[in-house]
């Protein structure tokens, strides 16, 4: 399903329960101009505030994706590079997933590969629930961490606790490629631990 599909869907499923963008906004911390974008399939959104978004308005995020509900660990267990699956693109990065039962999954492994930006981007940091393991696989990778600010290069490694204040971008001009562990899975339904307030990076 593409942007513009799921988008669509939270438009509608809004609209049915007479809930403004402004409302929405208010109860995701998500901007009213990012939300009027995202519901015109304009651009992505991660996958914590999408789920945050599915749980005020009592939607299920499987009918966002095709996720299997019975398990498939019996089943072949590799992910052939040419087979991953997307999960959003946008100017800043694209994102794959790196596991194939992601509801089952314990934690959600994903491979996020951050197209070069400029400094003077502002960087909006964000906290939600879990923890979080980053593995710099190329590239050099501005993390914001407690307001801090780090430099991290090929196999450096950062473990973070996601209720503090984080982000992360690309702030040079080649490609920066990162393995990133989140835990809990946000596409566990049935977990009441999990709560985000994820802001658009």
């Amino acid at each position: 399903m593409n942007n513009l599909d799921i988008g669509s869907r939270v438009q509608n499923r809004r609209k049915e329960q007479k809930i403004t963008l402004k409302e929405l906004s208010e109860r995701t911390g998500l901007s009213t101009g990012f939300l009027s974008q995202f519901e015109r399939g304009m651009t992505s959104i991660a996958i914590d505030s999408l789920q945050n978004i599915a749980k005020i308005l009592g939607m299920d995020m499987d009918s966002f994706f095709n996720i299997p509900k019975k398990s498939s660990y019996d089943a072949e267990p590799i992910i052939r590079s040419y087979d991953r699956k997307v999960g959003s693109v946008n100017k800043k990065y694209v994102q794959f997933y790196l596991a194939k039962d992601l509801e089952n999954a314990k934690f959600l492994p994903r491979l996020y590969e951050l197209w070069p930006s400029s400094e003077n981007d502002h960087l909006k940091t964000y906290v939600h629930e879990g923890v979080e393991f980053i593995y710099v696989l190329e590239g050099i990778l501005t993390l914001n961490y407690k307001n801090k600010v780090y430099e991290m290069y090929p196999e450096d490694t950062a473990y973070l606790d996601s209720k503090t204040p984080h982000n992360w971008e690309n702030n040079t001009n080649k490609k920066v490629r990162i393995l990133v562990i989140h835990y809990p899975n946000p596409f566990i339904q049935n977990d009441a631990n999990i709560r985000t307030d994820e802001h658009e990076k």
